[in-house]
């Protein structure tokens, strides 16, 4: 039997996981006096609060409910996710899991705020998200430690091509993005580059803020993974272009990437260089922020790809489509200034 809250069918199976979950805390659920809220700028899944009165008066208590989107198997694997998850709260980061269902989950909610776009900019919290990405990177992880950039862009090449038109294939000339990725893969690869476990989506809806200690959370690792830690900087970088709590959230606004002051400030505090006093310590940030820019390229095909395929499958309202050409308009454009020795095919 689904209950209907607020607009917001829950399912049978939640709500009985719900159930449980409010009678091993010693209180009781009345559907009548349960409150569901949806909380947006999520693009991989449908996000929910849901909430109901606690025993003691004028308390409430709330969990987060995720409910799975539509074909996101063929970006990550589901059970790997989960493991992510959980290992990620035994090393205190982010929220505890509390159950899942056959088409979702639910978590801790956290009582921290979400960022908004505007805050990436704000230096003080820049410094906080870029020193807790540091101790995100050095995170000792299980399973395989190898890079795993460039076989997922691979993969998910693949699946476009077989999910879009033949007139997309060509606009975006996917029959040669392979040998495009191969001389990103050649030009970005170097033996001394750092490799760390990697959130790999850091944009700000991701990141929560503590205002009273300050501290930040991490959440939603469905694609993290291990990768260059240039590259994870990078696609946080790319991600102050966006905000996706506007009329058109698809829409990129370039002007808003951070300056090369702003990119140096947040490289300082993530390598815990105060100053640049120090001639070595100088060379090391200078050397980071430019292998950070030329991730931004690998960054734009990622996502790219990923709006392609995502225009086939999911139900989200969003125009993946002309976000995966802002995406790739960037490459070319990037690739060109970053890259220059390098034709683009585009």
């Amino acid at each position: 039997m689904t209950v209907k809250v607020n607009g917001f069918i829950v399912p049978e199976e939640l709500m009985k996981l719900l159930l449980n979950l409010a009678s091993k805390w010693g209180e009781i659920l009345d559907e009548k006096t349960m409150k569901v809220s949806h909380l947006s700028g999520a693009m991989t899944n449908e996000v929910y609060r849901i909430s109901w009165p606690m025993k003691t008066e004028n308390l409430s208590r709330s969990v987060l409910v995720r409910i799975y989107g539509e074909g996101v198997d063929l970006f990550f694997n589901r059970e790997d996710e989960i493991r992510t998850f959980e290992c990620m709260s035994k090393h205190g980061q982010g929220p505890h899991l509390l159950g899942r269902f056959s088409v979702g989950r639910v978590e801790e909610f956290i009582h921290a705020r979400t960022l908004s776009a505007g805050d990436l900019r704000d230096s003080e919290i820049s410094a906080l998200i870029a020193a807790k990405l540091r101790e995100f990177h050095g995170l000792d992880m299980p399973g395989s430690k190898k890079v795993i950039l460039w076989g997922r862009m691979r993969n998910w090449l693949s699946v476009a091509k077989n999910l879009c038109s033949a007139e997309h294939a060509k606009e975006f000339s996917l029959d040669t993005l392979e040998e495009e990725i191969l001389n990103l893969e050649k030009e970005l690869s170097t033996e001394n580059q750092e490799i760390g476990f990697c959130h790999n989506d850091l944009q700000y809806g991701n990141v929560m803020i503590d205002e009273e200690t300050k501290s930040i959370t991490l959440i939603d690792y469905e694609y993290a993974s291990y990768n260059p830690v240039a590259y994870d900087i990078a696609n946080h970088f790319c991600e102050m272009a966006a905000n996706y709590h506007t009329d058109t959230p698809h829409i990129l606004n370039y002007d808003l990437y951070p300056s090369l002051e702003e990119r140096r400030r947040f490289v300082q505090a993530y390598l815990n260089y105060p100053d640049n006093d120090d001639e070595e310590k100088s060379e090391l940030v200078e050397e980071l922020v430019k292998d950070v820019e030329k991730f931004t390229v690998a960054n734009h095909v990622f996502w790219g790809l990923w709006g392609i395929i995502s225009a086939s499958v999911s139900n989200i309202e969003f125009d993946f489509m002309e976000y995966a050409r802002q995406r790739f308009r960037q490459y070319r454009l990037r690739k060109h200034q970053l890259l220059g020795n390098s034709e683009s095919n585009y």
